[in-house]
C-alpha cells in the first residue's frame, strides 16, 4: 500500500489496497471518458435525446462508484471505528447517507 495522505478538510484518511485503488480509479477513468464523449456530442450538435441517454449512463456509473465506495467505507472505516468505541462515526455515516440521497 502507498503512504496515507491526510485530507485537508477533515484530517482523516483511508488506507486502500492497491487492488481497491485500481478498481476505483478504473471506474473514474471510464466515467471521465463518458463525460468527454458527451462533451463531444454537444460540440457536434448531437440530438438531445441521444445526449440525455449518455448522461443517464454517466449517472448510473457514478451511482455504481458511490455504492462500491460506500460499501468499502462501511466495512472498513465505520466498522473499525465502532470496534474502537468511536460511535460518533454513526452520525457521520448518517449525514453522508443523507447527502447521497438528495
Amino acid at each position: 500500500m502507498s503512504d496515507k495522505k491526510v485530507c485537508g478538510c477533515c484530517g482523516k484518511t483511508t488506507s486502500r489496497s492497491d487492488e481497491e485503488r485500481k478498481r476505483l480509479i478504473h471506474r473514474l477513468n471510464r466515467i471521465e471518458g463518458q463525460i468527454r464523449g458527451i462533451r463531444g456530442m454537444v460540440e457536434k450538435d448531437a440530438y438531445c435525446a441521444d445526449i440525455l441517454i449518455q448522461s443517464a449512463a454517466v449517472n448510473a456509473a457514478v451511482n455504481a462508484f458511490n455504492k462500491e465506495l460506500l460499501a468499502s467505507h462501511i466495512r472498513g472505516c465505520v466498522a473499525g471505528d465502532i470496534r474502537d468505541g468511536k460511535d460518533e462515526v454513526i452520525d457521520e455515516l448518517v449525514a453522508t447517507l443523507q447527502k447521497l440521497m438528495k
